[in-house]
């Protein structure tokens, strides 16, 4: 089900934050029905998929695809012809294999660059020190186009601590900006989810990823638990 009141005030937060904002779904064990219903209330949303499995079996071409959860270097060839965006990029091994598969398909891979702001074990990512150093070596791999940073920070509610983390996600992202590398374009930052999109949105993000938000939460079958 979406909610058609979530997507009016996804698009007032966006419109008060005076720049333009892409919207990414997160629809994570919606149904191809769901997806469908979402996309003809908001058409101009994007669609990102954490899972391969789910990607590939609800995949609609005339639809923009995102990939945005952890991705495992052996299954970059399923989703290597659907997805426009891959938000995880954070090791060297992937990097190469999502080149080779671009390269078959005869295409530039766009790819955001994951930062593991908050230093959390469970999450992906490489560390705010080491982004610009990534980064470099990225520019090896001929079929990939680096168009940003994506960062998924940690639960903490409205706090000093998060804000913290998010100036310096910002400051980062505006640091990246100025190398001089020839496949960085530096024009995305995917930050923001649904329990904290609107402070993402007042440090600088331009590209948020909603799930909750717009179709409420989640009830996972017992075989996903």
């Amino acid at each position: 089900m979406v909610y058609a009141e979530h997507i009016r005030e996804v698009r007032e937060s966006v419109a008060a934050c005076g720049r333009e904002v892409a919207v990414v779904a997160a629809v994570k064990m919606q149904t191809k029905d769901t997806v469908d219903e979402l996309m003809r209330a908001a058409p101009d949303f994007i669609l990102g998929e954490n899972r391969v499995k789910e990607l590939t079996a609800k995949y609609d071409p005339s639809y923009r695809w995102h990939f945005i959860g952890q991705l495992q270097t052996n299954k970059v060839k399923y989703i290597a012809d659907k997805v426009e965006l891959i938000h995880s990029l954070d090791r060297a091994e992937l990097a190469k294999e999502i080149d080779r598969q671009a390269a078959k398909h005869g295409k530039i891979q766009d790819c955001l660059v994951e930062v593991n702001m908050g230093s959390e074990i469970s999450k992906g990512g490489v560390a705010p020190e080491e982004a610009a150093e990534f980064l470099r070596t990225l520019q090896d791999f001929p079929h990939i186009r680096v168009r940003g940073l994506m960062s998924v920070l940690p639960n903490l509610g409205d706090t000093p601590e998060l804000r913290s983390l998010y100036a310096g996600l910002q400051s980062l992202f505006e640091s990246t900006a100025g190398l001089s590398l020839s496949n960085y374009r530096a024009d995305i930052l995917s930050a923001g989810m649904s329990g904290d999109y609107k402070i993402a949105l007042e440090y600088g993000s331009n590209m948020i990823r909603l799930g909750r938000t717009l179709f409420g939460e989640r009830i996972y079958p017992a075989s996903a638990v």
